[in-house]
């Protein structure tokens, strides 16, 4: 292998970044991503209650990849595998490659109802965090304080639709932090946050030990656990939602989608093979089908060699970027690629401001040393070693309490 061989990789995401450490000065390697910075997606929730900072868990990539890595901001449009080409939006030349790693992710899928994409507020990206809260601060700004509790309880009712991992940790967080804040203002009665799930059980994929302390969790963080419901319309301010073939219409202060995940559009309009749900079909060494120079990883990509519980996290996506990184080097050298099948390395699940769930080995630890072994986890996901001493001093000295909403 030589540095004049060009490895060109779309996305910034967990696959994308740890791909381009591990390749890092053994090819000329060029990132693309929208956003000029890495996102650990598994602590946004901490983001929204203010337990970590922006910094901690969202570096620049000019921090990150040393001049050994070329960083581009933008947005591939168009690739032609023919030509080994990437067409980048506002840009005349295209980016040629040798190698191309495709880990775009996924975005929002609202699954076609009706208002949900104009209204809902998505949970992917700091900004959704961002807007999310600034949403639940001005709604307790126009609660006034001698309200009664009913109409209180009315003006900051709050929906999540879909019951899986990312559904019930921003609905405990919420709940939280809204309760708190009801406490803080001396504001009547308590919030409301409703978590909606079209199918009979929450957090599907868990085991039945951690699904029961996931749901005891939501319940004392006063969230109201709707199963079997569809939501068939979302408004500016309500949602229509159906239950036993009843439909009904609440007011809500805000509506927050976490539903379900589809490929990025990009993906959809590429000529390689993929499944039902567009997802790109890939052998067990990460190459496509179609191309062998081209691999796929994260949630764009149909990997079957792991286990199903791995499907859609960041967990698979960080631990294909090494198979990646070991393949791609074998690739460009003409040696033989590798295959590994891909285990959980545990769960660890943010329930709330004070409270997590870490299952590994099959037993669970949950409260205040859950909530601290997983930070400890996530700080060693973070993507260099001098971002996880920095962070990890911060945490250590400067604690990680949240703050509360206007405060």
């Amino acid at each position: 292998m030589n540095s004049s061989q060009r490895i060109l990789i779309v996305g910034g995401g967990f696959g994308g970044v740890f791909t381009a450490l591990e390749l890092a000065g053994d090819a000329e390697v060029t990132l693309v991503a929208p956003d000029d910075y890495f996102l650990c997606t598994p602590l946004l929730y901490e983001y929204l209650s203010r337990e970590v900072e922006a910094w901690h868990i969202a570096p620049p990539f000019k921090e990150l990849l040393d001049d050994k890595v070329r960083f581009i901001r933008g947005e591939v449009t168009e690739i032609d595998f023919s030509a080994r080409e990437a067409t980048i939006k506002g840009r005349t030349r295209r980016a040629g490659y040798d190698v191309l790693v495709l880990a775009v992710g996924g975005t929002t899928n609202y699954f076609g109802t009706e208002g949900a994409e104009e209204y809902a507020i998505p949970f992917r990206r700091l900004p959704d965090a961002d807007r999310l809260r600034q949403r639940m601060i001005d709604t307790l700004d126009r609660i006034a304080p001698d309200s009664d509790a009913q109409d209180a309880r009315a003006q900051a009712t709050f929906a999540v639709i879909g019951g899986g991992a990312s559904g019930a940790e921003t609905a405990s967080k919420m709940g939280d932090l809204l309760n708190d804040a009801f406490r803080r203002r001396g504001l009547p009665g308590v919030p409301r946050v409703m978590l909606i799930e079209m199918g009979n059980r929450i957090v599907p994929g868990m085991g039945d030990d951690l699904h029961d302390y996931v749901e005891h969790s939501l319940r004392e963080s006063g969230v109201e656990i709707h199963t079997n419901t569809r939501v068939n319309r979302v408004t500016e301010s309500s949602i229509v939602f159906e239950h036993g073939g009843r439909e009904e219409e609440i007011e809500t202060a805000g509506v927050v989608w976490t539903g379900g995940v589809r490929v990025a559009p990009l993906v959809e309009d590429l000529a390689l093979k993929r499944d039902d749900r567009n997802k790109i079909i890939i052998h067990n060494t990460l190459q496509t089908q179609s191309y062998a120079e081209v691999f796929a990883l994260g949630d764009i990509a149909l990997y079957t060699n792991a286990d199903a519980k791995l499907s859609g996290t960041a967990q698979l996506a960080f631990q294909q970027s090494s198979l990646a990184g070991t393949n791609i080097k074998a690739f460009l050298k003409g040696e033989e690629l590798q295959t590994r099948y891909l285990r959980v390395q545990g769960e660890a699940v943010s329930l709330g401001t004070e409270n997590a769930a870490v299952e590994t080995a099959g037993q669970i630890v949950h409260g205040t040393l859950a909530r601290q072994a997983r930070f400890a986890l996530y700080t060693t996901r973070l993507p260099t070693w001098h971002h996880r001493l920095r962070v990890g001093a911060s945490w250590f000295f400067g604690g990680t309490l949240p703050r509360p909403l206007g405060l």
